[in-house]
């Protein structure tokens, strides 16, 4: 038995010795797999129920630091801050009008409507009028195209007052619509001393009724005759203006009480001019007729280089158009007239086009929405100090007659070119800028930055976007509503971009 138990007591290992599961697994360089312990519930009336120190946990991997680092600060203006934070944005213009594009500093879509604009008391725009400033191949008759016809969902019809290059036929025949073409030897004529629609129901107006209208045709007339006597280098003074005046109202029949309007052409203004009668010489108070044959000589010639020069037989007989103002567009081609070469005849033609164009409007119904493009128009004004005032007068009653005034310049300073600097030209080209509170600032070249800040003033990080980002794509502006910015891509579904592709003779050259 003693040896018995001995041999038992030397086969049994000591309690001491065993090895856990773990032990035996870091033989091999493994471990065993652990839950972590269950994170006790926070207390319900704490919020945040843990402090963590500035310097962070003490511990591997949570960003513990033996010092605070320091504070960054930054100094700078409201303008600057969100171009390091271009999250932080103002409020933006409300979604209505017509999609645009997108604002590239918050993202979110962009609409332009300026009618609803005006009305916002909270948008500082008070009056509809759009500028848009682009240089060539920035995408500004793309934008001027994707605008008209987005417009037409909401009501807008658009009156193009001298389409230049036939920009806008394809536009026309895709509404099926035929543009209305005037130049030498074509069948179209407007007759810019056109009564318009006041002429309708005539004999049915009282005396009031009938005074009013005859002073806003005669001073309708007068702005474009200033303008086109202006355009020759004659001076228009009052003693012009008053001969003018008492022609156009013996030619109407206005003096002889005539319950009927006579419709008056420039050939027969000058033609009264040429050939004077004796109430006229008298109602001018000349001692003469030799008298009035040389005061009245400059004014006759510029007459008749109207109606005898490259502007024959377009603007000088009763209007062949009758506008449709049902249609969604229309358009009066002037084409076959740039093709000749002549600028000032051009811009001479563009003139008339806006004097009849707001003839027509003027009795425009409550309601009836007109978008008017007047595209080019650096070309009227750069026949002088008349051709501006004209211009200037076209855009003020805009907000009276309830249309938008779509006016597209290359530059800035391209109103400025109608006289010498300090000039009175010059001085209402600048006020012209003013009349729109609604200016579009596509692409330009770097050289513009100055004109920019001068002329409208735009800070030099604004002026940047203008001369910098908008240059990289086409279809990028700053747009100014007010003294509101914004920086807008504009965007083209692939139909917008067929009907507004202009680079048909550079794509089809060898």
């Amino acid at each position: 038995m003693t040896t018995a138990r001995r041999i038992r007591t030397t086969t049994r290992r000591p309690a001491t010795s065993a090895r856990s599961l773990d032990e035996l697994l870091g033989d091999f360089g493994t471990r065993m797999p652990r839950t972590p312990p269950p994170a006790p519930h926070p207390p319900a009336d704490r919020l945040f129920p843990y402090r963590v120190s500035p310097r962070g946990r003490h511990r591997t991997g949570h960003g513990w630091a033996p010092t605070l680092p320091p504070l960054p600060r930054y100094l700078m203006t409201s303008e600057q801050t969100p171009v390091l934070w271009p999250l932080i944005a103002g409020d933006g213009l409300p979604p209505t009008g017509a999609p645009m594009g997108y604002n590239v500093l918050s993202g979110g879509g962009f609409y332009c409507d300026p009618m609803g604009w005006v009305l916002d008391d909270a948008i500082p725009v008070t009056n509809p009028n759009v500028f848009i400033f682009g240089k060539p191949g920035r995408g500004k008759s793309a934008l001027v195209k994707a605008f008209l016809l987005r417009m037409i969902r909401f009501g807008h019809r658009s009156l193009v007052l001298g389409d230049v290059k036939d920009e806008y036929e394809d536009i026309c025949l895709a509404l099926d619509v035929t543009p209305y073409r005037i130049g030498p030897g074509l069948p179209g004529r407007i007759n810019p001393l056109d009564v318009g629609p006041l002429a309708v129901d005539w004999e049915a107006q009282d005396r009031a009724e009938l005074h009013r209208r005859i002073q806003v045709v005669t001073s309708r007339w007068l702005t474009l005759v200033r303008g086109l006597v202006g355009s020759q280098g004659v001076p228009f003074t009052p003693t012009e203006e008053r001969v003018i005046h008492q022609v156009l109202q013996d030619l109407t029949g206005w003096t002889r009480a005539q319950t009927r309007l006579r419709d008056v052409t420039v050939p027969l203004v000058w033609a009264a001019l040429d050939e004077p009668t004796d109430d006229l010489v008298r109602g001018c108070r000349y001692d003469s007729r030799h008298h009035f044959y040389d005061s009245t000589r400059p004014l006759r010639d510029a007459l008749g280089a109207l109606c005898e020069g490259s502007l024959k037989g377009m603007f000088d007989t009763e209007s062949t158009y009758r506008p449709n103002w049902r249609a969604p567009i229309q358009s009066l081609s002037l084409r076959a007239l740039r093709e000749q070469g002549n600028e000032a005849a051009l811009a001479i033609a563009l003139m008339c086009l806006s004097s009849w164009g707001q003839g027509a409007r003027e009795l425009a119904a409550p309601g009836d929405r007109r978008i008017v493009l007047r595209d080019e128009a650096w070309m009227q004004t750069r026949l002088g100090t008349e051709a501006v005032k004209t211009l200037d007068a076209n855009l003020r009653l805009s907000r009276t007659d309830g249309d938008i005034q779509l006016v597209t310049y290359h530059k800035p300073s391209d109103p400025l070119s109608a006289g010498d600097e300090g000039s009175q030209a010059v001085q209402i080209a600048k006020d012209l800028l003013n009349l729109a509170d609604i200016r579009i600032l596509m692409g330009q070249d770097a050289k513009v930055a100055d004109e920019l800040g001068g002329l409208l003033g735009l800070t030099p990080m604004q002026q940047q976007i203008v001369t910098g980002w908008a240059m990289q794509e086409k279809g990028r502006a700053l747009w100014m509503v007010g003294d509101q910015r914004y920086k807008v891509q504009t965007l083209l579904t692939p139909l917008e971009q067929q009907l507004t592709y202009t680079n048909e003779a550079i794509a089809a050259a060898p």
